[in-house]
């Protein structure tokens, strides 16, 4: 292979000291120059057209426009040149070589940037991007220079004999493009059919949860079949490997399955649901996000704890607004016993709406609950319809409009008070 290319090297360096060649290099120096300029002024352009923001189809077309401006620029100028010189017939390889650089570049360019808008952007999918491409650049060099064929007889040439099984260095790459190339579609399509099923109005959140799941798992399942039957893996041979694989479930990974199997058992009974208030021990909140083995619940301080979803099938939780989500808020007052309970029931019914975030249906109402050590405890009882935002704020904005009107109508909020008496012994 070493001889190869030394002789391809002499070869090249032969072909590039004609005059005919001259010709063909000024015409890709022109090319490249016009590529460059022209790229220049465009993308200024679109850059003040472009919003960071916005998103859609205008904005995947006008970036990918960017990314493809220089090389088909370039294919403009080298196109036709390449014509012409076969017209005249004189010889065009450089030329032909370089619109199949110019047209690879532009494919490469346009298939990262569509992969990469097809997932979600993490440091991990950046930092592939330049890998991905520089393969694809490898593979694309050695197709153009010839070198192809040999070094995928090397590949093979390195394999493995496992019983019946031949397996190569060629195969284990091929497989794990394959695996590769499955998992992106499989992922593809499982978020695009999540997203068509957020636009079904009439499926209810949890089932668009469960279902773009349930879609999810059979798609990257199927991909994975698909790869080994497609690389010549007997899928019978695996029936071994299934069962230890299900023994170690049984032990090692019972928790991570017991987790993912819950979160389904909660998606499809629709016990909790995006947007519910829920308590779960002496964690309160609502539930941001529902993934396949935690469920993530945020509280009023913007805090997100990640609760996981076997707990929320074995423990007791409480969902403020699963049917109904109205909610009563209980405000405890003491008056003294000198004053007139029916009066100050009738100041803390004003006093009900103080908060607007207090509705009119139920009404809210005053219950005489119990004679206490320190007074006559009074309670009043009003509805609130968005509990997420908690209890406290209301409770506070009543309890101000009561202590006004009690302090203007003289009617008094008692404090613990105790009788002590004192008795003494005769003759001491």
């Amino acid at each position: 292979m070493l001889e190869q290319f030394f002789d391809w090297l002499r070869e090249s360096l032969a072909f590039l000291l004609q005059r005919d060649s001259w010709w063909q290099l000024l015409v890709l120096a022109g090319a490249a120059l016009f590529a460059s300029m022209f790229n220049y002024r465009i993308q200024k352009i679109l850059a003040a057209k472009t919003d960071q923001d916005q998103k859609g189809l205008r904005h995947i077309a006008i970036r990918s426009l960017q990314r493809l401006l220089w090389p088909l620029a370039a294919l403009a100028v080298l196109l036709p040149a390449g014509a012409l010189f076969k017209w005249n017939g004189l010889p065009a390889q450089l030329l032909d070589l370089g619109w199949s650089v110019m047209l690879a570049l532009a494919l490469i360019r346009f298939s990262v940037y569509l992969l990469r808008k097809a997932f979600n952007v993490s440091p991990v999918l950046k930092s592939s991007e330049n890998l991905l491409a520089a393969l694809i650049w490898l593979v694309v060099a050695l197709h153009l220079f010839g070198w192809l064929p040999p070094v995928l007889a090397f590949l093979d040439s390195l394999a493995l004999n496992l019983g019946e099984q031949r397996i190569s260095l060629l195969s284990v790459i091929n497989f794990a493009l394959l695996v590769a190339l499955a998992f992106t579609l499989a992922v593809w399509l499982s978020r695009l059919i999540s997203l068509k099923l957020q636009r079904i109005p009439s499926l209810s959140p949890s089932m668009r949860i469960g279902f773009g799941k349930f879609s999810k798992f059979i798609l990257i399942t199927l991909a994975f079949l698909l790869t080994l039957n497609a690389v010549g893996i007997n899928l019978s041979s695996l029936a071994i490997f299934g069962g230890a694989l299900g023994v170690g479930l049984g032990f090692g990974l019972q928790k991570i399955t017991a987790n993912f199997i819950s979160g389904f058992i909660l998606v499809l009974d629709r016990s909790i649901k995006p947007g519910d208030v829920i308590s779960v021990g002496d964690q309160f909140g609502w539930v941001e996000e529902m993934n396949s083995r935690y469920v993530v619940v945020r509280n009023r301080e913007g805090v997100d704890t990640l609760i996981p979803n076997e707990n929320l099938i074995t423990s007791e939780v409480i969902n403020w607004s699963y049917a109904d989500r109205n909610v009563r808020v209980i405000i405890k007052v003491q008056i003294s016993y000198d004053d007139d309970p029916e009066q100050a029931m009738e100041l803390i019914l004003q006093c009900a709406h103080a908060s607007p975030r207090v509705i009119a249906e139920p009404k809210p109402a005053v219950r005489l609950m119990e004679f206490a050590d320190s007074g006559i405890e009074l309670q009043l009882r009003v509805w609130i319809a968005d509990p997420e935002k908690g209890t406290g704020a209301v409770k506070s904005e009543i309890n101000l409009a009561i202590w006004r009107a009690f302090k203007q109508a003289g009617i008094t909020i008692p404090y613990p008070q105790r009788d002590v008496h004192l008795k003494t012994k005769s003759g001491s």
